[in-house]
């Protein structure tokens, strides 16, 4: 082919890409302009927000009909509530005949599914253990624990009961120095049990109110670690009769289901008495709480919803379940 053929081929070719690159940049960049928007107004929008995929657009003025519990199904699976909560929670709508009686009547199941949690604020020093896997922000959700009963005027100790890795015991002695509150620590390798007995002993003569115990991140499938923390609660029920009054296990709502199986080999071992579960903010797949209290019949005590040291927040079921079926 000759430079004047080339030519002639070339130039109405460059021509044409140059004409769509006009045409179609600016809708390129309108299109990753909104999916950036998109992008801003979900990580912005409130936990109830992103959990269940925003169940209350499901819902209209009409009749109820077979889409909509179909939708509703499908969100509720989606969002790792559990197939025994889902199906309960569709057991109970399917005979309403339209889309308002249909959300009234599943909000009133959300909310009925949550146990109450009895106070142990009374207990002096209160005696709080808090367990999880490794991983899922259990020291950070103690600190921010302990921030939040400081201020309300409590007197507040850490121990630092996970004595297999001293880097752990370094960032709760951090986190105490932030807080300005005291800390009980012992060599890496001492026993955790013996931890745990000194610290709500000194609780109990110094006049604390409130004593946060950390403990080691541990594999729910490790038998010997499991009997370890029975362990540290029978300590704990020695150095104080009734201790500890909360056993608390942190759970990521990210891992979904996983984080059940989790929830219910630790309460097999020690009998949780309430689960605070983080990173609602960064999934939509915050079923996780549902399934909890509806086949563990354990509390959902706190919800972690951001990285700050007032993101972690009481659990409310009746606002929580009001935000996500009425947006």
């Amino acid at each position: 082919m000759n430079d004047i053929s080339f030519l002639a081929v070339a130039v109405p070719s460059i021509s044409i890409l140059v004409l769509m690159l006009v045409l179609f940049l600016p809708r390129l960049r309108r299109r990753r302009a909104k999916t950036q928007g998109m992008i801003t107004s979900a990580s912005d929008a409130s936990p109830s927000d992103k959990i269940l995929m925003r169940m209350w657009s499901l819902f209209g003025d009409g009749d109820a009909d077979e889409k909509l519990f179909a939708s509703l199904e499908e969100a509720l699976i989606f969002a790792d509530a559990g197939i025994p909560f889902t199906s309960d929670a569709m057991a109970n709508v399917r005979g309403e005949k339209s889309a308002h009686d249909v959300r009234k009547k599943l909000a009133a199941y959300m909310s009925s599914v949550f146990p109450n949690r009895i106070s142990s604020d009374l207990a002096s020093p209160e005696v709080v253990i808090v367990v999880g896997v490794n991983g899922v922000g259990k020291t950070t959700t103690i600190a921010k624990l302990a921030a939040s009963k400081i201020a309300s005027g409590k007197k507040v100790l850490l121990v630092a009961a996970d004595t297999f890795r001293a880097a752990a015991v370094e960032q709760l002695k951090t986190w105490a120095a932030r807080l300005s509150c005291d800390i009980l620590s012992q060599d890496s390798g001492a026993d955790p049990a013996s931890v745990v007995f000194d610290g709500v002993e000194k609780a109990r003569a110094k006049g604390y109110d409130a004593v946060i115990i950390d403990t080691a991140g541990r594999l729910h499938t490790k038998q010997n670690l499991m009997e370890e923390l029975k362990k540290i609660c029978r300590v704990a029920g020695k150095a104080m009769p009734g201790a500890p009054h909360e056993k608390l296990i942190v759970l990521d709502a990210t891992v979904g289901t996983n984080g059940l199986s989790q929830a219910r080999q630790f309460h097999d071992a020690i009998g949780l008495t309430g689960a605070i579960v983080t990173k609602m903010d960064g999934t939509a797949k915050g079923g996780i709480v549902f399934a909890v209290a509806k086949e563990l019949r354990i509390p959902i005590s706190h919800i972690g919803v951001g990285e700050g040291m007032n993101d972690l927040r009481p659990f409310d079921s009746i606002k929580f379940v009001e935000s996500i079926l009425e947006g």
